[in-house]
């Protein structure tokens, strides 16, 4: 049952990964990927937020694991930050490394005080 529900919140969040990722990158013509930071930044807000709530066992698979673990991307990251090297975009490939470790550890944290901020 526990995969299942896994199942069904990735089935939600790889799409909206997908389409919020190219609708980001559509606005900004340079090379840094600011369609995964984008999203890996909110799951990990989210993410951050759910885990901090009183919730069982079957909501945090279907909305942590689930939806948070598609809708963020931790292998297009990877490959992002190697081709902007590779291309010669050294600078941007350490930027993106840098802010998107410390802006997802930031926005977890933010999402974590906010639950609690709210009672959870």
């Amino acid at each position: 049952m526990t995969a299942l529900l896994v199942a069904a919140g990735a089935a939600i969040g790889a799409p909206l990964r997908y389409l919020t990722d190219r609708l980001i990158q559509s606005k900004h013509d340079g090379v840094f990927p600011w369609g995964t930071f984008g999203v890996n930044l909110t799951g990990s807000a989210l993410l951050g937020f759910l885990v901090t709530l009183p919730a069982d066992h079957t909501f945090t698979a279907l909305a942590g694991t689930g939806f948070c673990g598609a809708l963020t991307t931790y292998s297009t990251f990877s490959y992002e930050t190697l081709r902007l090297a590779e291309d010669g975009a050294r600078l941007a490939a350490a930027a993106n490394v840098v802010v998107s470790i410390a802006g997802g550890l930031g926005a977890g944290a933010c999402g974590m005080l906010l639950a609690r901020a709210i009672g959870g």
